[in-house]
């Protein structure tokens, strides 16, 4: 496979009018690279992080012994930093107690935001509401934004279940990673407009990442059979980037495209079809382009 082939140039000529004049933008955009997939250790990720244009990172939380090197790195780097926490146990009270500790110990390590991977699909809404609210009260607490993303298997899978979380718990602000969405309702969300626009409306950072009715991730969003979810992606984008430029409010986005087994292989052989490090480059210098 040729690099030409990673590029997502053809996205400028799609039916959006994608031109690098869609917004006047007076907020601040921060783009933040994942290493999910990254072939490297830390130093090597936060180094090509730097030199590929990114403003940040966002990885997951990391063991007590690495944290110290962590900050050290973001101020060599001069980056910015967000990190990921969440909880796995299936036993509520568990979960419960791993996640609260979890978060605490982001937040001593002062990132920029966090994000969350929190609470279970199968968990009864009172038990995920409790999640939630710690999350709420913690953001409140430390001045640091928390985030729920909006992820399979969690507790915002699904767009009418965050709905109605969203509808009594209005303080809730997402991480949207809609990709998972168009997996999990099979389509590309057009019966479901009313769910997807309150969760706009409460997205305060995206996780760019195409997805589409049989699966999360597209392999090459620039490719003409992905033409319309990646079309339908950067509608729903724009529309948060829009508003949060309306509020003079920090716009956050981390390209999202993950490796195998995210990324479609070759059967027999498990070659990835695309490079992901590259297709997350791509999407940085194109949304970079496009919002500014």
């Amino acid at each position: 496979m040729t690099e030409s082939s990673l590029t997502l140039s053809g996205l400028s000529t799609l039916s959006l009018n994608h031109s690098t004049s869609l917004f006047q933008n007076k907020s601040e955009i921060f783009f933040h690279a994942t290493n999910w997939g990254f072939p490297g250790n830390l130093e090597a990720f936060c180094t090509s992080s730097k030199k590929e244009g990114y403003d940040g990172v966002e990885i997951w939380l990391m063991p007590a012994e690495e944290r110290s090197r962590f900050q050290q790195l973001m101020e060599k780097q001069q980056l910015r930093s967000a990190l990921l926490v969440g909880a796995w146990s299936s036993d509520f009270r568990t979960h419960l107690a791993d996640y609260k500790r979890n978060l605490m110990e982001a937040v001593d390590l002062k990132p920029h935001f966090i994000n969350c991977h929190a609470g279970k699909d199968y968990f009864t809404f009172d038990q995920n509401r409790a999640i939630a609210e710690f999350a709420i009260e913690t953001s409140n607490k430390s001045g640091i934004p928390v985030y729920q993303e909006t992820h399979r298997g969690r507790m915002f899978f699904a767009a009418h279940v965050t709905r109605k979380f969203l509808e009594e718990i209005p303080e809730i602000r997402l991480t949207l990673d809609i990709s998972h969405w168009c997996n999990v309702h099979e389509s590309l969300l057009q019966d479901q407009q009313e769910a997807v626009a309150l969760a706009l409306k409460h997205t305060d950072h995206i996780h760019a990442r195409v997805g589409h009715a049989e699966g999360p991730q597209v392999a090459q969003p620039e490719a003409p059979e992905w033409k319309s979810a990646t079309d339908a992606h950067l509608g729903w984008w724009d529309q948060v980037v829009h508003r949060l430029m309306e509020k003079d409010h920090p716009i956050t986005i981390t390209p999202e495209f993950g490796p195998p087994t995210y990324m479609p292989t070759i059967p027999y052989t498990g070659q990835p079809l695309a490079d992901n490090w590259k297709v997350n480059v791509e999407m940085m210098k194109l949304l970079r382009s496009r919002y500014h």
